[in-house]
């Protein structure tokens, strides 16, 4: 890691909302990996939390990559997001949730492809098998968003609600995000693929918990997902 007030290349961008049981954990394993890159940071948005998130974040002291910024009273994963956006100093930023689903071991490979110049915007692909994920309709919910998006926008995409996206910090800034929720996982493809931007695709590695291990997501989700693209489509 270089000295403090080198450039920073890549922006880590954490959200965060009632995750006491996973935050500190998450945010470790973000510092354990090693970036194809000279200088990070990490930004945790803590989101309003109503649980001990706060209280676990302000506890310890973190190394110089992380950035902890509150929000109060809770904005929605999407005014999370566009908070570190705007926030952010890196290069290049990718989002990453704080509920270990994701692995943030993967960060490199949706690096890589943007720092030599094949692509302008990197998304993670999960693979679902019957130990990682949700369950049948969660699956095939995704799904139908992801048929529902390749026909309004003619292209061709695997899985436009993963959270790991990836592209430079400028690009971020530069979609007009106004999403609240969960929906700005469909704001953003829509929004590159509008501007005719392909998205390029790398595989990572997934494991969805449980409601009862803080799985947030509701059915009524997917409507609000299918209605952002319809939305964007027609702007």
């Amino acid at each position: 890691m270089s000295q403090t007030g080198a450039p920073i290349d890549l922006s880590i961008l954490m959200p965060a909302y009632n995750e006491e049981r996973t935050i500190e954990r998450a945010i470790e394993e973000v510092l354990a990996v090693e970036y194809p890159v000279k200088r990070f940071e990490l930004l945790v948005v803590e989101n309003g939390s109503t649980d001990a998130t706060r209280e676990r974040l302000l506890k310890r002291e973190w190394p110089e990559p992380v950035r902890i910024i509150g929000v109060n009273p809770n904005r929605g994963k999407g005014g999370a997001v566009r908070t570190a956006i705007q926030a952010a100093r890196g290069t290049y930023s990718v989002i990453l949730d704080a509920d270990l689903e994701y692995d943030a071991s993967d960060i490199p490979s949706l690096i890589e492809p943007l720092l030599v110049g094949d692509a302008q915007a990197v998304f993670g692909v999960r693979g679902f098998s019957s130990h990682t994920s949700y369950g049948f309709w969660y699956v095939m919910g995704g799904k139908a968003v992801n048929l529902a998006a390749n026909v309004l926008y003619n292209s061709w995409l695997s899985d436009i609600t993963t959270c790991m996206k990836a592209c430079s910090t400028d690009l971020y800034r530069s979609l007009d995000l106004r999403e609240r929720s969960f929906t700005i996982d469909a704001e953003i493809p829509a929004h590159l693929l509008r501007r005719g931007i392909r998205i390029h695709e790398v595989p990572v590695r997934y494991r969805a918990r449980s409601r009862e291990e803080g799985k947030k997501l509701r059915a009524s989700d997917g409507v609000r997902l299918l209605w952002t693209l319809v939305r964007c489509r027609v702007e």
